[in-house]
């Protein structure tokens, strides 16, 4: 799994700030990076319909194991997100998981937002593409998000094709918050909303659910886009809920859409977070950092 960078709060004010733009005209005299933000929202395309794609309901148990691919006997959940080249080079386990329990759907876990070296598909990225490494993320750079129209958008159109082939019903493309980070390009808010977007209409046309992973503060220009959402860490950093963000955007914006959130904590006891999460009908988990096996959950 990836964990974003954690960012300052004067950081995230400025963010919130930006990304609340998004949602009116900015106001006259208003600073260019405003209007940026503004004119970036108005020109998103529109939702790409994804008519009979698989929407996870509100209350749905699952598990996310990315270290390695889930081992029988598996645990007996609804829901699997595992990591999508592993699964495809296995060959046989989202059919494996689809057997053991009928019903049963599998998310597949790809990186939208930065270019990891031991992948399969590594060499395909062009040098320019390629941004700063992550912190303590060895051979992990970010990605230069604004080139999706060219060989970038390829690889994923490609990455999402391997998720369609493998059988997944669902992508979690995971570092889709580059622009809140030191990425080594000057993303902005808007060149980040507009990549999210491109992203999950690709995966619609795919017949592909697709969930909007953190990005906390662009819930309200996102939600007509993702069908479901993946958090680490919102009750640790106090920004789960609209109220804990001012007002401006949260998970139960997603849940008032009817919409599930899945939602893992690290380092919190499940007595510091469980009531929150089933009061707002999240389904949180309690994981440690190496997502393997170790799985606690709230209901």
């Amino acid at each position: 799994m990836r964990l974003s960078a954690l960012i300052s709060a004067a950081a995230l004010a400025a963010v919130t700030v930006v990304t609340s733009l998004t949602t009116a005209p900015a106001a006259s005299g208003a600073a260019s990076g405003a209007s940026e933000a503004a004119s970036g929202a108005a020109a998103l395309p529109s939702p790409v319909a994804c008519n009979g794609c698989w929407k996870p309901a509100l209350n749905t148990s699952w598990d996310w194991q990315l270290i390695a691919l889930p081992k029988k006997p598996y645990p007996d959940v609804q829901l699997f997100d595992i990591d999508g080249f592993d699964a495809a080079d296995s060959g046989t386990i989202v059919q494996s998981l689809k057997a053991d329990k009928p019903g049963r759907r599998v998310v597949c876990y790809v990186s939208a937002g930065t270019y990891e070296d031991w992948r399969p598909d590594a060499g395909r990225f062009p040098a320019a593409v390629l941004g700063d490494p992550l912190e303590d993320w060895e051979g992990e750079r970010w990605l230069d998000i604004r080139r999706f129209t060219g060989e970038l958008g390829a690889i994923m159109k490609d990455r999402l094709d391997m998720c369609k082939a493998a059988g997944f019903d669902a992508v979690e493309p995971d570092n889709v918050d580059g622009y809140t980070n030191d990425t080594g390009f000057p993303l902005t808010a808007a060149d980040q909303l507009a990549y999210n977007a491109w992203f999950a209409n690709e995966a619609h046309k795919r017949g592909l659910s697709v969930a909007l992973k953190n990005d906390v503060a662009q819930i309200p220009q996102l939600l007509p886009y993702f069908d479901f959402a993946i958090n680490e860490e919102c009750w640790e950093h106090s920004e789960c809920t609209t109220a804990q963000n001012g007002g401006g955007y949260g998970y139960d914006q997603f849940v008032k859409a009817g919409k599930a959130v899945f939602q893992v904590e690290y380092n919190l006891a499940t007595s510091k977070f469980c009531a929150k999460s089933n009061a707002q009908n999240f389904n949180s988990l309690k994981k440690t950092y190496d997502l393997d096996g170790y799985r606690v959950a709230c209901r």
